[in-house]
């Protein structure tokens, strides 16, 4: 249980930094930090693979470069979709 909250902890954080390194806000605060921490961690690893510096079973450098191309994503769709 604790390892899950610490995951959640530390996916919030990665959410927080990927939003400041595209200089974009992450939509739904914690929540949406938390969300696309978790999502990016999982899809970093899936690409990447597992290296780097490991905090609480979750490899930080790719988890960070995967939630920065989960806003990269969501914000490329986000704008097609409302781009009238």
């Amino acid at each position: 249980m604790l390892s899950f909250l610490g995951a959640l902890v530390i996916g919030a954080i990665l959410g927080m930094i990927a939003g400041a390194i595209l200089g974009k806000d992450v939509p739904g605060g914690c929540t949406g930090n938390v969300v696309v921490g978790a999502l990016g961690s999982w899809l970093g690893e899936l690409i990447l693979g597992e290296f780097g510096p490991v905090v609480v079973d979750v490899y930080l450098i790719p988890a960070l470069l995967g939630a920065i191309l989960c806003l990269v994503i969501y914000y490329f769709i986000i704008e097609r979709l409302f781009r009238s």
